[in-house]
Protein backbone atom coordinates (compact mmCIF):
# COMPACT_ATOMS: atom_id res chain seq x y z
CA UNK A 1 0.00 0.00 0.00
CA UNK A 2 1.36 3.39 -1.01
CA UNK A 3 0.62 6.94 0.06
CA UNK A 4 0.03 9.65 -2.53
CA UNK A 5 -0.03 13.41 -1.94
CA UNK A 6 -2.09 15.90 -3.93
CA UNK A 7 -1.01 19.38 -2.85
CA UNK A 8 -1.40 22.95 -3.96
CA UNK A 9 2.01 24.05 -2.74
CA UNK A 10 5.51 22.74 -3.13
CA UNK A 11 6.44 23.06 0.57
CA UNK A 12 3.75 20.60 1.66
CA UNK A 13 4.76 18.12 -1.02
CA UNK A 14 8.46 18.37 -0.16
CA UNK A 15 7.73 17.83 3.54
CA UNK A 16 5.72 14.71 2.82
CA UNK A 17 8.28 13.46 0.30
CA UNK A 18 10.79 13.46 3.15
CA UNK A 19 8.51 10.89 4.77
CA UNK A 20 8.71 8.77 1.61
CA UNK A 21 5.48 9.76 -0.14
CA UNK A 22 5.10 10.52 -3.82
CA UNK A 23 2.76 13.18 -5.09
CA UNK A 24 1.93 16.09 -7.35
CA UNK A 25 1.33 19.83 -7.10
CA UNK A 26 -1.85 21.04 -8.81
CA UNK A 27 -3.84 24.28 -8.79
CA UNK A 28 -6.88 24.06 -11.07
CA UNK A 29 -10.01 21.95 -10.63
CA UNK A 30 -9.53 19.85 -13.81
CA UNK A 31 -5.97 18.99 -12.71
CA UNK A 32 -7.15 18.06 -9.22
CA UNK A 33 -9.93 15.83 -10.52
CA UNK A 34 -7.63 14.11 -13.03
CA UNK A 35 -4.96 13.34 -10.41
CA UNK A 36 -7.51 12.19 -7.84
CA UNK A 37 -9.19 9.86 -10.35
CA UNK A 38 -5.80 8.49 -11.41
CA UNK A 39 -4.85 7.85 -7.77
CA UNK A 40 -8.23 6.27 -7.01
CA UNK A 41 -7.88 3.91 -9.99
CA UNK A 42 -4.37 2.81 -8.98
CA UNK A 43 -4.74 -0.35 -6.83
CA UNK A 44 -1.31 0.23 -5.23
CA UNK A 45 -2.39 3.54 -3.62
CA UNK A 46 -4.10 3.02 -0.29
CA UNK A 47 -4.10 6.55 1.15
CA UNK A 48 -4.40 9.90 -0.62
CA UNK A 49 -3.44 13.01 1.34
CA UNK A 50 -5.04 16.22 0.03
CA UNK A 51 -4.67 19.78 1.25
CA UNK A 52 -7.79 21.56 2.53
CA UNK A 53 -7.82 24.09 -0.30
CA UNK A 54 -7.92 21.35 -2.95
CA UNK A 55 -10.74 19.55 -1.19
CA UNK A 56 -12.79 22.76 -1.31
CA UNK A 57 -12.33 22.90 -5.11
CA UNK A 58 -13.79 19.44 -5.81
CA UNK A 59 -15.79 18.23 -2.79
CA UNK A 60 -18.31 16.23 -4.85
CA UNK A 61 -15.64 13.95 -6.34
CA UNK A 62 -13.90 13.48 -2.98
CA UNK A 63 -17.13 12.54 -1.21
CA UNK A 64 -18.14 10.25 -4.08
CA UNK A 65 -14.86 8.35 -3.74
CA UNK A 66 -15.15 8.25 0.06
CA UNK A 67 -18.71 6.91 -0.06
CA UNK A 68 -18.52 4.50 -2.98
CA UNK A 69 -15.03 2.99 -2.87
CA UNK A 70 -13.22 0.98 -0.27
CA UNK A 71 -9.87 2.31 -1.37
CA UNK A 72 -8.15 4.75 -1.29
CA UNK A 73 -8.68 6.44 2.03
CA UNK A 74 -8.70 10.21 1.44
CA UNK A 75 -7.24 12.27 4.28
CA UNK A 76 -7.34 16.05 4.35
CA UNK A 77 -4.30 17.80 5.77
CA UNK A 78 -4.03 21.51 6.59
CA UNK A 79 -1.66 23.68 4.64
CA UNK A 80 -0.75 27.33 4.63
CA UNK A 81 -4.30 28.18 3.49
CA UNK A 82 -5.97 26.03 6.14
CA UNK A 83 -7.79 27.16 9.25
CA UNK A 84 -5.59 25.05 11.54
CA UNK A 85 -2.58 26.31 13.42
CA UNK A 86 0.22 27.00 11.02
CA UNK A 87 3.14 25.96 13.30
CA UNK A 88 3.60 22.22 13.35
CA UNK A 89 0.12 21.14 12.23
CA UNK A 90 1.34 19.28 9.13
CA UNK A 91 4.01 17.47 11.13
CA UNK A 92 1.45 16.56 13.79
CA UNK A 93 -1.02 15.24 11.20
CA UNK A 94 1.66 13.11 9.52
CA UNK A 95 2.83 11.79 12.90
CA UNK A 96 -0.73 10.89 13.95
CA UNK A 97 -1.75 9.48 10.58
CA UNK A 98 1.24 7.33 9.70
CA UNK A 99 3.50 7.37 12.74
CA UNK A 100 6.42 9.19 11.12
CA UNK A 101 7.97 12.07 13.04
CA UNK A 102 9.30 14.82 10.79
Amino acid sequence: MKFFVISDNVDTLIGLRLAGMEGVVVHEQPEIEAELKKAADNPEIGVVLMTEKLLSLCPELVYDIKLNRRQPLIVTVPDRHGAGQVGDSISRYVREAIGVKL
